[in-house]
C-alpha cells in the first residue's frame, strides 16, 4: 500500500481506538482532497467488516441499492436478503450479518456519510437507533463516518440535538499538511524541490495532499502552477465551483462570503462581510461562517487590544485566494499566464501576503524557533484605530514572561536588505503600538525572511530575532 505521510496524531488516536475495551463511534470530517478517506483505509489496511459510501445526487432507493451490493460484498450470504425498503431495515440487517462475525474488533466504515442523507430518508433516525441500541451496548464495534461537508457534520451529527448528542466519541478533524508533511511528501515521491520551490506550490495549493499529487516533480513550481491552474484542462482550473458545490448545500452564498474576503487581506467584521456579500443577518450567516470556519476556508480572529465583538474574518484557503487573484480571471486562450507574468508587481504583492499566510498557518513552528513553546502565549494580529497611520502588523506574539513579538514576513528570492525607508516605517509603527495599546511590556522585532537578512546597521540596531523560511518545516 502507499505509504502514509505524516498525520502522526491522527494514527496515535486511531491505534488507540483499535485496541479500546469500549465501543468507539469517531466522526472524521475536512475539506475536500484532504485525504480523510486515504488515512482511515491505510490505517485499518482495508479490513472492514463493512464499508459505504455514500453517492452524490442520487434518490434513497439508489443509496439503498448501493448499501445492498455493500453488504454483498463484504458479506455473500447477504445475496439471499431482499434489498431493504428503508434505512431501518438496512441497519437491522448490518446487525444480523455483523453478529455471525467472529473478528475481535467489528469494523464498520461509513464514507461521505452526509450524501446518505437524502431528504425525508430518515436515515439520521436509523443511524440512531443503528447506535444506541446495539453498537453503543457492545464492546467491539468500531463504526466511522467521515464527510466533507464540515456544516453537516457538526450541525446534525457531532452537535446533535437528537439521539446522537454527545453520542460521538471520537471527533477528528483532518487539517491540511505542514510545509514539514509536504516536503516530506515530495521526498517521498523522489522530488529535487527546494523549500524556496516547496512554498510557492504552497501558496497555490496549501496542504492539500490530491492538489500536491497533480504535481509533475520533472518540472518546476512555475511551470506546474502554470500547468494545474491555467491550462484549459488543468485540474485546478474548474476546481472552485466544484469545491465549495461539493461541500455545502446553497453553496452561493458560500462564495459570495469567500469572494469579499479575497478583496480584503486584512480580513472584515461581521457587519462589513454581510453588506459586501450581500448575504442575510441574523442566525444564517452565523451558520455560514461558523461551516466556511471548520472547512478550513477562513478564520476569525481578534485584533490585539479588541473585544469578541470586533473579531475580523479573513480568508485562509491558499487555493481559493489563488484562484480568486489569477485564475478566474484569466482567458482561457493564454495557458502561459503564469509564467508570462513572472515578477510582476501583482504577483510580488501576492507572494508577499501568501507568505504571510503560510507564517499565520505555522504558528507553532515560530514559537518553537523562538524558543518560547513552553511560555503561554497569546497570538493575533492588530490595526491602529488612527485611520490616518494606517499601521497595520500581521502577527503579535503576546508573552506571559512579559515580552511581546512584533513579526514581520518578507518573501524575497534572496536576503531581504532593511533599507532606510522601510528601517523608519518599522520605528513608526512599533512607535503607534506602544503608545495606542499602552503595554509596558518589552517589544522583541522579529523578521521572518525566506534566506534571511542583509547585515547592516538597520539589521542589527532593530531586529531581536531574524529567522528564516527554514523554520517553517520543523
Amino acid at each position: 500500500m502507499e505509504r502514509l505521510i505524516g498525520r502522526e496524531k491522527e494514527i496515535v488516536l486511531l491505534d488507540q481506538i483499535k485496541e479500546s475495551k469500549a465501543s468507539s463511534f469517531v466522526a472524521v470530517y475536512g475539506r475536500r482532497r484532504v485525504g480523510k478517506t486515504f488515512l482511515i483505509r491505510q490505517v485499518f489496511d482495508n479490513k472492514f467488516d463493512f464499508q459505504l459510501t455514500g453517492m452524490s445526487n442520487v434518490n434513497l432507493s439508489q443509496q439503498l441499492a448501493n448499501f445492498h451490493t455493500s453488504l454483498i460484498k463484504y458479506h455473500p450470504s447477504a445475496h439471499s436478503e431482499e434489498p431493504p425498503a428503508d434505512w431501518f431495515t438496512a441497519f437491522q440487517q448490518l446487525i444480523d450479518l455483523l453478529e455471525s462475525s467472529r473478528r475481535k474488533k467489528k469494523i464498520i466504515f461509513l464514507d461521505e456519510l452526509p450524501w446518505l442523507d437524502t431528504a425525508q430518508s430518515n436515515f439520521i433516525p436509523a443511524l440512531e437507533h443503528f447506535w444506541n441500541s446495539w453498537a453503543s451496548a457492545r464492546n467491539d464495534v468500531i463504526l466511522i463516518v467521515c464527510g466533507s461537508a464540515a456544516g453537516w457534520m457538526i450541525n446534525k451529527l457531532i452537535n446533535s440535538k437528537g439521539g446522537l448528542h454527545n453520542r460521538v466519541t471520537h471527533r477528528l478533524r483532518l487539517e491540511p499538511f505542514t510545509l514539514r508533511e509536504c516536503e516530506s511528501f515530495f521526498n517521498n515521491r523522489k522530488a529535487r524541490f527546494d523549500r524556496y520551490q516547496l512554498i510557492q506550490l504552497y501558496m497555490v495549493m496549501g496542504g492539500i495532499p490530491f492538489y500536491l499529487e497533480q504535481v509533475d516533480i520533472r518540472q518546476s513550481a512555475a511551470q506546474n502552477i502554470n500547468k494545474l491552474c491555467f491550462d484549459k484542462d488543468g485540474i485546478l482550473r474548474s476546481e472552485f465551483d466544484n469545491l465549495y458545490q461539493s461541500l455545502f448545500d446553497n453553496a452561493e452564498k458560500h462564495i459570495a462570503i469567500i469572494e469579499t474576503l479575497s478583496k480584503k487581506s486584512r480580513g472584515l467584521t461581521r457587519g462589513e462581510l454581510i453588506k459586501g456579500a450581500k448575504v442575510p443577518t441574523g442566525g444564517s450567516v452565523t451558520r455560514l461562517l461558523k461551516e466556511l470556519e471548520e472547512s478550513g476556508f477562513i478564520r476569525k480572529y481578534i485584533s490585539y487590544g479588541k473585544k469578541e465583538r470586533n473579531s475580523l474574518y479573513q480568508l485562509t484557503d491558499f487555493y481559493s485566494l489563488f484562484y480568486l487573484k489569477f485564475v478566474k480571471k484569466a482567458s482561457i486562450l493564454d495557458e502561459n499566464s503564469w509564467i508570462n507574468s513572472l515578477d510582476s508587481p501583482e504577483q510580488r504583492s501576492w507572494s508577499g501576503y501568501a507568505y504571510e499566510q503560510i507564517c499565520l498557518a505555522h504558528i507553532k513552528e515560530v514559537k518553537n524557533a523562538l524558543g518560547i513553546s513552553g511560555v503561554q502565549t497569546i497570538t493575533s494580529s492588530w490595526i491602529s484605530t488612527n485611520t490616518t497611520a494606517g499601521a497595520q502588523i500581521d502577527l503579535v506574539i503576546d508573552r506571559r514572561d512579559q515580552v511581546i513579538n512584533i513579526c514581520e514576513m518578507k518573501f524575497s528570492i534572496s536576503k531581504y536588505t532593511i533599507d532606510k525607508r522601510y528601517a523608519e516605517e518599522l520605528r513608526n509603527k512599533i512607535g503607534i503600538f506602544k503608545e495606542e495599546t499602552k503595554t509596558r511590556k518589552a517589544i522583541f522585532l522579529t523578521i521572518i525572511t525566506t534566506f534571511g537578512l542583509n547585515r547592516n546597521s538597520y539589521a542589527d540596531s532593530m531586529v531581536q530575532n531574524s529567522l528564516t523560511m527554514d523554520i517553517l518545516f520543523k
